[in-house]
């Protein structure tokens, strides 16, 4: 990055970031939840496994949410279960990340203090906006000092964590407009997910650090989070419940096994066709732009890319439906009953519809079956508040990604495709039937 920047510009982030290591010191004495012969027995189970820490711990810490899941269902009903999440979810943020757990703690209270002295009117654009510079300093940090470099860092969760703000900001909105008999069309629409008021810090820092949640999301609203823990998923005022209430068995079972096939997927596949180098995939030259790499016919090439890239996605299937898993345990993942007190379903948790992706026949159902929770957000909170703007709902998602050119490249395109998508819905579809499955 110093070869690409200009001088002023690298003496500014340079700058910037040495002023932010100077607090390191003071901010390493917060990791109090670990204990120090962790560390060293995560680094000997690396060194045995032939993995790095950082992957190493990352995994271990998405397997303990499920012991912690079942302590969660059953604890009381209140504060015990929000403070369980928040310590846990800081635990977990310690084990995988370290000192850098700092960073989800001082944006969820800056952000609490402004949902504080703030009216909603403001909170709803300041919080999204602190939210999202926080996030956009992660990331020119996370790329100037190791670009297209993979180190495990707080990004990850910090992203999750812009979600949860931006969305509540706007709950609140919601709430507050609701009760005056007033709010646009898109907080009716959103109604069910409207907070009437600010929840206590501890049932705050519940959410915001949801350990469920808190590594890999899903990130949902808070209503969600708050009937689980306060018990009105289960049962109205008077303690009954309002349907017969599922197990947990199976809607925890299942995204489990999944998880563990798609771990097993991408392990063994990525082995055999690798992106990157599986000498040195910090440093040395990925394999897709290697000369002998680009000497091979064109069909080769296409199809290793199209396989590795299965490969790589299975990551992903393995921390979402994981994370699915530990959430339904304690039915956060529930979604409730209906006026009948027939269950709903568990897909508040469920972030990703494999096959439908794999095999989606249009940008539609793809992105409908992507990342459904960054989906939800982006539809409720940019679409639906910016009068159907494509451009600034996928200009939102690129910026929240980071500022590799890639992400403009691909998500900028997107309203391209969905526009031509459309119109071919429109003028061609009905040519061919009635167009249902299209």
């Amino acid at each position: 990055m110093e070869e690409v920047l200009p001088a002023p510009v690298n003496a500014a982030i340079s700058g910037s970031i040495e002023f932010v290591y100077s607090f390191e010191p003071l901010a390493r004495k917060t990791v109090v939840l670990v204990p120090g012969f962790v560390g060293t027995m995560m680094q000997t189970i690396a060194d045995a496994v032939g993995f790095d820490v950082e992957t190493i711990s990352m995994l271990m810490g998405m397997l303990m949410c499920y012991p912690l899941g079942f302590i969660m269902k059953a604890l009381p009903y209140g504060k015990t279960k929000h403070l369980f999440s928040f310590l846990l979810g800081a635990f977990l943020l310690q084990f995988t990340i370290g000192v850098q757990w700092i960073h989800q703690l001082v944006s969820s209270l800056v952000a609490y203090v402004m949902f504080l002295i703030l009216p909603p009117e403001l909170s709803k654009i300041a919080v999204p906006v602190w939210a999202m510079l926080y996030i956009s300093a992660g990331h020119i940090h996370r790329q100037y000092i190791n670009y297209l470099g993979w180190d495990m860092d707080f990004t990850g969760a910090q992203m999750v964590l812009t979600m949860k703000l931006y969305s509540l900001a706007w709950n609140l909105y919601d709430g507050q407009a609701l009760a005056k008999g007033e709010g646009s069309r898109a907080s009716k629409k959103c109604a069910p997910f409207a907070v009437k008021e600010l929840p206590g810090i501890i049932e705050y820092l519940g959410y915001t650090f949801c350990f469920s949640s808190v590594l890999a999301g899903p990130a949902y609203e808070y209503v969600y989070y708050a009937n689980a823990c306060d018990g009105t998923l289960l049962y109205d005022s008077n303690g009954k419940p309002k349907g017969k209430i599922p197990g947990v068995a199976w809607p925890t079972l299942k995204p489990f096994l999944i998880s563990m096939v798609c771990m097993g997927i991408h392990v063994v596949g990525n082995g055999m066709f690798p992106l990157l180098d599986p000498v040195d995939p910090q440093n040395a030259t990925a394999v897709l732009v290697t000369e002998e790499f680009l000497s091979k016919p064109w069909f080769q090439r296409y199809g290793y890319q199209w396989l590795s890239l299965i490969f790589v996605r299975m990551k992903y299937y393995f921390a979402w439906k994981n994370a699915e898993g530990a959430q339904n345990i304690w039915y956060a993942g529930f979604e409730g009953f209906d006026e009948q007190g027939n269950a709903k379903g568990w897909d508040v948790s469920n972030n990703v519809d494999i096959i439908e992706f794999e095999t989606a026949p249009n940008v539609k159902t793809l992105s409908a079956s992507w990342n459904k929770k960054t989906a939800n957000w982006l539809g409720r909170y940019v679409y639906m508040r910016t009068n159907g703007s494509l451009a600034a709902t996928y200009g939102l998602s690129a910026f929240w990604h980071g500022f590799y050119p890639g992400y403009y490249l691909f998500f900028l395109s997107v309203p391209i495709l969905t526009a031509c998508e459309r119109l071919g819905r429109k003028k061609l579809t009905p040519r061919f039937g009635n167009g249902k499955k299209w």
